[in-house]
């Protein structure tokens, strides 16, 4: 009996160690590897490939997936960091660039038509068409026709009577040449002249002569027709001459004047038409051609007026009525031969703009990052003036997921123009090549406290406009970008020195640039893609200028924009995300936290 327990207490031991020595084989190098994941050290699949997630680059896999984090796509860290030439170039495998969905376009010579260009404005009186009836001697108002402003008058229209020591004088001087009226005939018009020169109507200086009295009581007669804007006497009233009595506007012909900004103003041109709308009137539409475009930008308001004349026959448009207007301005050369390439392909980084540009003769794709200068927006299209050649390809879909990849294999990037090391997160570094914005304190301190709180209105309307995204209400956030835009509007940038000064001036024409492409899009959809690039340079100044009364959060989403990602603004650490539907409310992550001003 104690052989056999020896034998078998033996066996199990050998056994054990042979089970522990096989264990430690097997689940060892699982546990290392779990234990690599967890401290973020490489962990390399058999062929050495490292897959990682572009916005979160401490995480390493050996194989493909999502990232545990967000969500997002790996990619294949070892296929993007082969330098072909220089920093701003690297390659990607063919499968890596399937994986981002990378699509390019061949940037072409051309037309794209016409340039849709939404404008905002009211009416007004034609400034040509206001008349004011002076007084032209001295006297007393004894009786009114017109007693109150808006009565339409015709031509001739008497509008009251007056008594005048001067009037009566003028009389008896006309009495006294009357007899001369044959044998001097210039003395009788000079004393006539004198009625005439007063605006006294002939027909009652002719009554006049022919009654032989002299009349105590004259009447003051419209001169044009028109609706009475202004009265300024009352009965009893003396007035002096050279006073204003009343004016009369005539309202048969108006002027719509409308504010174009000044990126617009370069596409319109005296001549064109614009159609307008007014809020009063619903379904009916009107046309007027462009007659003159104000040499002068605003300095505040950054905006140049622009005015259309408009017949008005039944007087259904009044001033002060607001109207939208649409201008469809020619775009491109006359020769045709301006370069275009889809919106799409361009990233921002508010005073650069970035492309990537797909390389041929490569095995496999080779990416070179460059900085273009664009002229106008085109429809989806933009006119580029320099960095590009006819023929070249450029992404306009992936960009997001190359230009990630290129910061964590330390490329040129969006955020980084040199390489090396990159911020997590598009909107976190100033651009100090510039030198113009210096550093984010410095502007701060810059800052007075009556622009801090016009800034805080703006921010306000873009929140709200967040949380109409965040409800999918395409009418909310129509309205709410119309908000945004007045908000905008009444920021005083002269309240600003410096740098400052400079630097708000480039965010806000991107700011109002982005918010009046939201505007004229056709669904939530398109209203969400332009707020994706609206955010941006509004990040940009909330870091630089400080949120002013509260605290904002930076959200970001890696899902959103066709999984190229996204980033928002919040004023809640609790993520509500404006592009995903409401079942995907939450997806997303606080990036970074901006604390309010004390």
């Amino acid at each position: 009996m104690k052989k056999i327990r020896k034998s078998t207490l033996i066996t199990i031991s050998i056994a054990l160690v042979i089970g522990l020595g096989l264990g430690w084989l097997i689940f060892g190098g699982s546990r290392q590897q779990d234990g690599t994941h967890e401290h973020n050290q490489t962990a390399e699949s058999e062929d050495g490939t490292v897959w990682t997630c572009a916005m979160h680059p401490q995480i390493r896999q050996d194989k493909p997936g999502k990232c545990p984090i967000c969500g997002m796509d790996l990619t294949p860290l070892g296929e993007t960091t082969f330098t072909a030439g220089d920093e701003h170039t690297f390659r990607m495998t063919a499968a890596a660039a399937a994986l981002a969905d990378v699509q390019t376009t061949v940037v072409r010579a051309g037309r794209e038509g016409a340039k849709e260009i939404v404008l905002t404005g009211k009416i007004e009186a034609d400034e040509r068409r206001i008349y004011e009836i002076p007084a032209h001697f001295h006297g007393r108002l004894e009786k009114l026709y017109v007693n109150f402003t808006g009565e339409y008058v015709s031509r001739g229209e008497v509008l009251a009577s007056v008594y005048s020591p001067d009037l009566i004088t003028a009389q008896q001087e006309l009495f006294e040449t009357l007899p001369y009226k044959e044998s001097n005939p210039a003395m009788y018009k000079a004393a006539r002249n004198k009625l005439k020169n007063w605006k006294i109507a002939d027909s009652e200086i002719n009554q006049i002569e022919q009654s032989g009295e002299v009349k105590t009581e004259l009447l003051i007669r419209a001169h044009h027709a028109g609706v009475v804007s202004k009265r300024n006497v009352a009965v009893g009233d003396h007035f002096s001459m050279g006073d204003i009595l009343f004016e009369v506007v005539d309202l048969s012909h108006l002027w719509v004047m409308f504010d174009a900004y000044e990126q617009h103003v370069s596409w319109i041109e005296v001549g064109d038409q614009v159609e307008f709308t007014v809020a009063s009137l619903p379904g009916k539409s009107f046309k007027a051609r462009l007659t003159f475009i104000d040499p002068f930008i605003d300095s505040q308001t950054r905006v140049a007026k622009v005015r259309a004349e408009v017949s008005n026959s039944g007087r259904r448009l009044k001033p002060e009525m607001f109207v939208r207007g649409t201008i469809r301005a020619e775009t491109g050369s006359a020769a045709g031969k301006d370069l275009l390439i889809p919106e799409s392909a361009v990233l921002w980084t508010g005073k650069r703009s970035l492309v990537y540009v797909k390389k041929p003769g490569f095995e496999q794709p080779v990416f070179e990052y460059r900085e273009v200068e664009l002229g106008p927006l085109t429809g989806d299209h933009f006119v580029v003036k320099k960095g590009l050649s006819a023929g070249e390809e450029v992404v306009t879909n992936g960009t997001f997921s190359i230009d990630a990849a290129a910061q964590l294999s330390g490329k040129a990037s969006m955020m980084n123009p040199e390489g090396g090391a990159a911020p997590s997160m598009p909107g976190m570094k100033m651009d100090d090549k510039s030198g113009q914005h210096g550093k984010t304190e410095d502007l701060k301190t810059q800052v007075p406290g009556a622009f801090r709180n016009q800034l805080d209105q703006v921010i306000g309307a873009y929140l709200r406009l967040k949380d109409g995204l965040v409800a999918g209400d395409e009418k909310a956030a129509a309205r709410y970008n119309d908000e945004l835009l007045s908000a905008l509007d009444k920021v005083n940038g002269d309240l600003l020195k410096g740098q400052a000064k400079t630097f708000w001036a480039e965010k806000k024409n991107l700011l109002t640039e982005h918010t009046q492409s939201g505007k004229k899009a056709q669904d939530i959809e398109a209203q969400r893609r332009h707020f994706i690039s609206l955010t941006q340079p509004l990040i940009e100044i909330a870091q630089a200028f400080g949120p002013g009364s509260q605290k904002l959060y930076v959200d970001y989403c890696p899902m959103a924009n066709n999984k190229q990602g996204a980033f928002w603004l919040s004023e809640s650490k609790e993520i509500q995300n404006p592009f995903m539907p409401p079942e995907m409310s939450s997806c997303g992550e606080v990036k970074q936290e901006i604390l309010a001003n004390k």
